[in-house]
């Protein structure tokens, strides 16, 4: 009987991928990045980073983000994408 004495890969959860997305558009210190963090205001993010951002979740978690969603906060991205990744 084989047995692995590989430990299994720390796979960073939905909330860290997703700050980690944030914190690399504009190189912020993930410090910075928390869930109730305005992306505007407290974060200085144009439209087009927030688009970029979009983009780039989509890619990362074969989802589909709607214009329509309203997405101000870290918080709300971390909310859309937990919720949708799971269901794809």
């Amino acid at each position: 009987m084989y047995v692995s004495t590989i430990s299994s890969t720390h796979t960073p959860t939905i909330e860290q991928q997703v700050f980690r997305i944030i914190s690399k558009r504009k190189a912020i210190r993930a410090s910075r990045v928390r869930k109730t963090a305005s992306l505007a205001r407290d974060l200085r993010f144009e439209t087009l980073d927030v688009v970029d951002i979009i983009l780039e979740l989509e890619r990362n978690f074969s989802i589909t983000i709607p214009d329509e969603v309203p997405l101000y906060t870290v918080g709300d991205f971390v909310r859309f994408v937990r919720d949708h990744a799971a269901a794809a």
